[in-house]
């Protein structure tokens, strides 16, 4: 009797045992995840190519907030938050499918141009979206470049102030893009409504949230991404009027340590893009960006295009007439006019400054963007003002009929000659060779 009794207790004992490892080892399991990190688990997909795209769940959070660890035992998991937080920003590739279960078979159109046509869509966690879908796009290697250069640049940046992609569609039935999607559209359907109102600091809040955007491509990414078509069109507004920087399709990465960018043809939208970028003669810089903002900047002070020809000929060139007022010391007349109130043009001034040396003929005076963003925040004095920023530029006789194409989409889907820009000209050049979006 003892003898079975004994048994019975090892056999207890040897059970317990037995389940408290299996208990203790899913419990490790679970604090750790899993061992094979999901980079490793998607490349593995990768190889196998046989993995279909159609059930991704897609998951949208916030900025990860890195919490500070002190308790070792902690650590480890943590890591593995952090590292699928990583991973989860990556692009998605989506499948045609996917597209139109997201877009709900394409019927809620937010906007179309030459590109293509955007669609705002849902997630399945509920996450509103904007699905640009490229037309014409099959054999198109210039669309195909376009599409490269958006995934090559935002998919691998992450700022508050520029757009996030979440993933994409590249098939033969279809080519698209996927965005979170901005409630307040672009900048310029706000600040050229007449019918809008917006308050000051929010429009300063928008300039500033924009050259950071800028600074940090051209000064903080591994690589310096020159954007090439700033403009309002392509800067756009979360629910609470921050900006976010969009539209990718003619960036350029680039090494530091270059200079200079060549160029075949020139880029960017007309009116915005800097003198260097159309002409011959001159080498192209990350400062064809600074003056782009320059100009935005101005758009910003006046609530007005940076041409308008129904206004008195010395008040037509927005650049040019901010300058002859700031020489005349007549800047405070100038903002009175444009109707800002008095409690902010200390702030507008200094907007209005800054954006004549961003606009400068010259790019080697043009500020760095981190300098700008110093300015405008007024955590550093403003750099002394040099001489006319229009010196080398002859006289300013535009054509009025070649202004603007559709508001929306001032680019054109080919190329196409003009023989007389609406702004100033380089002495010596007569044309502008357009190869844009």
């Amino acid at each position: 009797m003892a003898v079975v009794i004994t048994v019975a207790i090892v056999a207890v004992v040897i059970t317990v045992a037995i389940v408290a490892t299996v208990y203790a080892r899913i419990h490790c399991r679970k604090k750790a995840r899993t061992a094979i990190p999901e980079d490793a688990r998607n490349a593995t997909n990768q190889q196998l190519d046989k993995v279909s795209t159609d059930d991704v769940t897609i998951r949208v959070e916030e900025p990860y907030q890195f919490p500070m660890v002190r308790d070792p035992q902690v650590h480890y998991p943590t890591m593995e938050r952090f590292l699928d937080n990583i991973a989860r920003h990556k692009p998605i590739r989506f499948s045609p499918r996917q597209i139109q279960e997201f877009t709900n078979n394409c019927s809620n159109v937010l906007g179309s141009g030459a590109y293509g046509v955007v669609f705002k869509g849902m997630f399945p966690s509920e996450v509103p979206v904007a699905v640009k879908v490229l037309t014409n796009h099959f054999r198109n290697k210039k669309m195909e470049e376009q599409f490269m250069a958006e995934i090559a640049t935002i998919g691998r940046t992450y700022h508050a102030n520029l757009v996030r992609l979440y993933g994409f569609c590249f098939d033969p039935s279809m080519m698209a893009l996927v965005y979170e999607y901005m409630e307040n559209g672009s900048l310029n359907k706000v600040l050229f409504d007449e019918m809008r109102e917006i308050e000051w600091q929010k429009l300063h809040g928008i300039a500033i949230g924009t050259a950071k955007a800028i600074a940090y491509l051209h000064e903080e990414c591994e690589q310096r991404i020159i954007h090439y078509d700033i403009k309002p069109e392509n800067i756009l507004l979360d629910h609470s009027l921050n900006p976010k920087v969009a539209d990718f399709g003619l960036a350029k990465l680039c090494n530091r340590e270059d200079s200079k960018v060549t160029l075949s043809g020139g880029r960017g939208t007309l009116g915005y893009s800097a003198p260097e970028v159309w002409s011959r003669n001159h080498p192209v810089t990350h400062k064809c960006d600074v003056y782009s903002f320059g100009i935005v900047l101005l758009e910003i002070v006046g609530r007005r295009r940076h041409f308008d020809a129904n206004l008195n000929e010395s008040r037509q060139w927005l650049p040019k007439w901010t300058w002859d007022m700031y020489k005349n010391n007549e800047l405070e007349l100038m903002l009175s006019l444009c109707g800002i109130e008095q409690k902010h043009r200390e702030k507008a001034e200094r907007m209005a400054i800054v954006a004549l040396q961003c606009v400068h003929h010259s790019p080697d005076v043009r500020p760095v963007m981190s300098d700008v963003v110093k300015m405008l925040e007024g955590s550093m004095e403003i750099i002394e003002q040099h001489p006319n920023p229009f010196e080398d530029l002859e006289s300013f006789r535009p054509n009025i009929g070649l202004l603007f194409g559709n508001d929306e989409d001032s680019n054109s889907a080919s190329r196409r000659h003009i023989s007389k820009p609406p702004y100033l000209v380089p002495k010596g050049e007569k044309e502008i060779e357009l190869a844009t979006c």
